[in-house]
């Protein structure tokens, strides 16, 4: 009994220790991340201010100007589109799916949904490309008057917009779906109908889970490169409207990382454009993940 006990007792010692290890290894990779990425872009800090990187709008690597602004407003031009265009259409998809539609309904949309976000972001550049961009040269942007090739922000936009759905709208349904019936039944007692119960208790209580998952979506999205690449037009200039070509951040590091790893200024200039989105994200994930655990307490 007693070689039993220790045993027994030597096991979930070490179990205990493997998992410990496991969990720091998490909690620390990301602060690793961080630093070796401030790490391999602090040359740029030798000559240039933390303003002039973010807020100058001169890209001249050849004379040592690295103004990331133009790459900013790339990425917040072609994210927020995309959002604008995605998050009503997962909110109104998460309604009807949670709130109208038989079990079997949701059955099948599962896998669909599953699908979607399992196909490689690659495809949904090709299908920008022979799809998307035709469809903005020549049909949306006669409309407004507007000359392009199609290859724009609204391209980039529209592919990163289909591409993030899967991923909000899971997120969304399961938010709907953890909202005690009570509530429902509680209003519907009262008198209320079936979208005025929706409009005022559902959607109401889930306020903080719908605004974390479009955060997360967000996230998510600021850091897509492979399909946005293919279609965005890959231009350094600060959009002035949706027709113009943009260069997202992801889309200068998968450009240049390769060919610019022997000229170290550059190197690091990647380096720190990789380390802005790095600062984006964890920000964004940090801040829903309050909303979160807001939204639990409620």
């Amino acid at each position: 009994m007693i070689v039993l006990f220790y045993n027994r007792k030597t096991k979930n010692r070490i179990s205990t220790a493997w998992m410990f290890i496991a969990i720091s290894l998490v909690i620390i990779l990301p602060f690793l991340l961080g630093i070796g990425l401030y790490y391999k872009s602090s040359l740029l800090f030798v000559d240039n201010s933390l303003g002039d990187l973010l807020f100058s709008k001169v890209w001249k690597p050849s004379q040592g100007k690295f103004g990331f602004f133009p790459f900013i407003m790339g990425s917040l031009w072609v994210t927020v589109i995309a959002m604008l265009i995605s998050a009503p259409i997962c909110i109104f998809a998460a309604l009807s799916i949670t709130q109208y539609s038989k079990k079997f309904y949701l059955k099948i949309i599962h896998p669909v949904i599953d699908i979607l976000a399992g196909i490689p972001s690659v495809v949904y550049g090709v299908w920008g490309i022979l799809v998307v961009v035709p469809f903005i040269s020549e049909v949306i942007a006669p409309v407004f008057g507007a000359k392009t090739m199609g290859y724009s922000i609204l391209a980039g936009a529209i592919v990163l917009s289909v591409m993030i759905i899967p991923f909000i709208l899971n997120i969304l349904i399961e938010i709907f779906h953890t909202i005690p019936i009570e509530l429902t039944e509680a209003s519907l007692s009262v008198g209320a109908t079936k979208w005025q119960t929706i409009k005022f208790v559902l959607v109401k209580k889930a306020v903080p889970g719908i605004m974390a998952a479009i955060g997360f979506g967000f996230a998510r999205a600021f850091g897509e490169t492979m399909a946005v690449l293919m279609v965005v037009g890959n231009m350094v200039q600060i959009p002035k409207n949706v027709f113009e070509a943009g260069y997202p951040l992801p889309a200068l590091i998968a450009n240049n990382y390769g060919e610019m790893l022997s000229i170290p200024h550059y190197d690091a200039a990647l380096m720190f454009a990789a380390l802005i989105l790095f600062v984006v994200v964890m920000f964004f994930n940090a801040l829903m993940r309050m909303l979160i655990v807001r939204y639990d307490k409620y």
